[in-house]
């Protein structure tokens, strides 16, 4: 299953027209302690770039971008039990949700696993 990051620190696994979407380990440092997560309902349309959920820490909010177009199919649903999953597991247990894929050439403008790491180290 290939993942994909954004420049705003999303992930993305893609697997068939499937994808499932979270924060980075690297966003969930730089963001601190989680203490809660506004996530998307199923069925809902996200856009490309644009706002799809919100993580709120002792520091600040964040927007959570959607790095592709689709359907909210399901939104992880321990994360309202135990939102800090984002800080323990940001990249596997604390995924924010899953989401249908529009359109797979919006995958080419993201980055491998390589070019992210290489893009957080100049940060």
């Amino acid at each position: 299953m290939p993942r994909y990051f954004t420049d705003e620190h999303e992930w993305i696994d893609v697997e068939d027209d499937l994808a499932t979407v979270g924060i980075t380990d690297y966003a969930q440092g730089q963001l601190g302690d989680i203490v809660f997560v506004e996530l998307p309902a199923p069925g809902t349309a996200v856009e490309k770039g644009k706002d799809a959920a919100v993580v709120e820490s002792v520091k600040a909010a964040s927007d959570v971008y959607a790095p592709i177009t689709g359907e909210v199919t399901e939104a992880n649903p321990a994360l309202e039990e135990d939102p800090a999953l984002v800080n323990t597991s940001p990249e596997e247990d604390g995924w924010f949700f899953k989401m249908t894929v529009a359109d797979p050439s919006e995958l080419e403008g993201l980055m491998d696993e390589a070019s992210y790491q290489e893009f957080v180290a100049k940060l």
